[in-house]
């Protein structure tokens, strides 16, 4: 039986926000906490008031980091690919195939 959503009301950047979670409620806490903290650090750094301004530098920064989360995943897997193709082939060498 799948887990029945709940309502989770979070704070982002002042704002209060009702948000339907899954069954781990406090995931969607963590990614508002992300989000908000995203936020007061961009308002810091950059002084703007305007709070869509804001929103938006945010999520370039959220965006830029999953970007770059992402190409290090990429980079990984194929360093690993060729490590086993290499290692294969070492194995095949020692048992003479």
């Amino acid at each position: 039986m799948a887990d029945k959503p709940t309502t989770v009301t979070v704070q982002i950047f002042g704002q209060t926000y009702t948000v339907k979670a899954g069954a781990d409620s406090r995931y969607v806490e963590d990614l508002a906490a992300y989000v908000d903290a995203q936020m007061r650090e961009v308002s810091q750094a950059a002084g703007a008031v305007d709070s869509v301004r804001i929103a938006v530098l945010a999520a370039l920064n959220i965006a830029d980091e999953r970007f770059r989360l992402q190409s290090a995943v990429d980079q990984g897997g194929k360093e690993a690919r060729e490590r086993a193709a290499r290692l294969a082939r070492e194995l095949s060498t020692v048992l003479g195939e």
